[in-house]
C-alpha cells in the first residue's frame, strides 16, 4: 500500500507514467468510467477548499466510485477532541482510500502511520500540497510540451505558499530549470528552500521585488495569492496584499508563448481582463486537476483501465 503525502514519493520516472495515464483520461474519458465501480474516496477537510476537494469528489465519481467525508473540522469528530490517528482508524473501514486537508503540518503523515487504506495529502498548513504540484506538472507539461528548459516565475507569497514549495521541490528533479522568484522581502522562499532545495541541487535562481522586470524572461509565470490567513497580524497582510497585481500593462511585457497558471483561488493578483488572453491557463489548470487525481486514485487503488 503507498500513501502520497510529498511530490517526491513519486520518482521522475512514476511521475511521468502518471502524467501519461492522465493525459491518456483526458483524450479517453469514457474508457474510465467504470474503473473504480464499487470503490469509495473519503474526503477528510480539516480546513475550507473548493477547487481541491471538489476535484477529488468529481475525479472518484468520474470513475464510477462513491464519495464520503466532511468539509470542516466543525462538522467532524474532531470537534469533540478526535485525534487524526483515531480519525484515521475509523475511516479506513467505511473507505478505500482518503483525501486530507489539515492546517497542521505533518497531520497526513500521522494519518498515514494509522491508516489501513491509501492516504492522499490534500494540503498540510504551509507545508506541502502534492496533488495540485502533480496538477501543475501536467499543466505545464501539456502547455510547453516539456517539464525541462524552462524559465519559472514564481510570484507572490512565496513564504507560506505551500503550493511554491511543492513545486519548486518537483521541478528540481527536471534538467536546465531556472527560478525567477519575485516577492517582497517578507514573503520570500524559506532558507530550507532557498538553501536545501535549490542551492544544494545547484538550481539557478534569482530573487527580485519587480515582476514587470521578470516578465520579458519567463515561459511560465505562476502567480499565488498573498495569504490572509497565513498571516500573524492583519496590518502586515493590508500593506503587502496588492503587491503584485497582473493586468495588460504586465502581459505586454511577457513572450506570447508564456502561460500564467496560478493555484487559485485568486484574490485580485491576477486582473479579470487577463481571461480572455490565450495565455491565460489557470481555469485550464483545474481541469487538469481532475484528470491528475483520477489518475492518482487509479496508481493507489491499483485498478486497471477498461478495455
Amino acid at each position: 500500500m503507498r500513501h502520497l503525502l510529498n511530490p517526491l514519493d513519486f520518482s521522475v520516472e512514476e511521475t511521468g507514467q502518471l502524467l501519461d495515464l492522465a493525459k491518456d483520461i483526458e483524450d479517453n474519458l469514457s474508457k474510465y468510467s467504470h474503473v473504480c465501480d464499487g470503490k469509495k474516496l473519503a474526503t477528510l477537510f480539516y480546513e475550507p477548499s473548493t477547487r481541491t476537494r471538489l476535484s477529488f469528489e468529481a475525479a472518484m465519481l468520474n470513475l464510477g466510485g462513491g464519495v464520503l467525508g466532511f468539509s470542516s473540522a466543525d462538522s467532524s469528530s474532531a470537534a469533540k477532541g478526535e485525534s487524526v490517528s483515531d480519525t484515521i482508524r475509523v475511516i479506513s473501514c467505511y473507505a478505500d482510500i482518503c483525501a486530507m486537508r489539515h492546517p497542521k503540518e505533518g497531520a497526513p503523515l500521522v494519518a498515514a502511520n494509522h491508516s489501513a487504506i491509501p492516504v492522499i495529502n490534500a494540503g498540510d498548513g504551509g507545508h506541502q500540497h502534492p496533488t495540485q504540484t502533480l496538477t501543475d506538472l501536467l499543466s505545464i507539461r501539456s502547455l510547453k510540451g516539456r517539464l525541462h528548459d524552462l524559465t519559472i516565475g514564481l510570484c507572490g507569497d512565496l513564504k507560506f505558499g505551500r503550493t511554491v514549495h511543492s513545486l519548486i521541490n518537483a521541478l528540481v528533479r527536471y534538467e536546465n530549470i531556472k527560478f525567477i522568484l519575485i516577492s517582497p522581502p517578507e514573503l520570500r522562499v524559506p532558507e530550507y528552500i532557498r538553501e536545501d532545495v535549490l542551492k544544494n541541487n545547484n538550481i539557478e535562481f534569482v530573487e527580485m521585488d519587480s515582476l514587470d522586470d521578470a516578465m520579458p524572461d519567463l515561459d511560465i509565470l505562476y502567480m499565488t495569492r498573498v495569504q490572509k490567513e497565513r498571516f500573524f497580524n492583519e496590518e502586515d497582510y493590508i500593506r503587502l496584499k496588492d503587491c503584485y497585481i497582473l493586468d495588460k500593462k504586465k502581459m505586454k511585457l511577457a513572450k506570447e508563448d508564456m502561460f500564467v497558471l496560478h493555484p487559485l483561488p485568486r484574490v485580485n493578483e491576477i486582473s479579470v481582463e487577463i481571461d480572455e488572453d490565450s495565455r491565460a491557463a489557470y481555469f485550464k489548470q483545474t481541469q487538469y486537476g481532475v484528470y491528475v487525481r483520477m489518475a492518482l486514485i487509479m496508481t493507489l487503488l491499483e485498478v486497471e483501465k477498461s478495455c
